[in-house]
């Protein structure tokens, strides 16, 4: 009878998740690269879930958009370009509910979906339209002087994560639903991001390229249900 007992308390202190999660993400990014215009571009992922906890998932993501920087009319170098990329990034989240002690307390159960992470993979650049040629005749004819870069690059990418996921239950109080909203800063190494790699003698190079996403989106978690130690709802 008492371990019976005992069986039915520890049963009774357990909660589920699923072990895997699949997630659909649009945002709003802007470069921070070598040219001194930036615009807001658009930027789509999808990323595949393997939650340790209901609190630390880590996520292998494709990831697609444009960013684009520069004008041939405002710049006043005349330089502008259109970087249609790909990236692939293995990156983990820590959520707080993970280190905090939120039963009991309204407060914390608010603040215990908001969560931090980071990550590494790369970034595939494809300047679909770059000037490549000088239009101003600053020490050059017009035309005569070629700006260094490549149009194609790869770079390593390291993200900075920032977020809150709002978790949807079903009826066993498990999560199988988030809706996350995010900023996510990226870090590059190389000169790609632009597709210009001037001499900072004459043009501002003095910091990694990188860009940041305003992030959006859902997160659908399904299969391999496991027990956590925690209420989750």
């Amino acid at each position: 009878m008492i371990i019976i007992s005992a069986l039915s308390l520890k049963a009774q202190d357990s909660y589920n998740f699923s072990r895997y999660g699949i997630g659909f993400f649009a945002s709003y990014n802007k470069p921070y690269a070598d040219l001194n215009e930036s615009n807001r571009g658009k930027t789509y992922n999808v990323t595949g879930y393997y939650n340790l906890s209901p609190y630390m998932p880590i996520g292998v993501e494709f990831q697609t958009g444009e960013l684009s920087g520069g004008s041939i009319i405002t710049d006043p170098d005349k330089r502008q370009y259109d970087n249609k990329y790909k990236a692939f990034i293995l990156h983990g989240d820590l959520g707080l509910g993970e280190v905090l002690d939120y039963e009991g307390n309204f407060f914390m159960k608010i603040v215990k979906d908001f969560y931090v992470g980071t990550g590494v993979g790369f970034i595939s650049n494809n300047m679909a339209f770059i000037q490549r040629t000088n239009l101003v005749a600053n020490g050059y004819p017009i035309g005569a002087y070629t700006f260094p870069g490549k149009n194609s690059s790869m770079n390593l990418i390291v993200p900075i994560r920032f977020g809150y996921e709002f978790k949807i239950y079903n009826t066993y109080d498990e999560p199988f639903i988030g809706i996350n909203i995010g900023y996510i800063h990226n870090i590059t190494w190389g000169e790609g991001l632009d597709g210009y790699d001037d001499s900072s003698n004459h043009f501002k190079n003095n910091s990694q390229d990188q860009y940041s996403q305003i992030v959006v989106g859902l997160k659908f978690n399904f299969g391999g249900v496991v027990p956590y130690t925690k209420q989750i709802n």
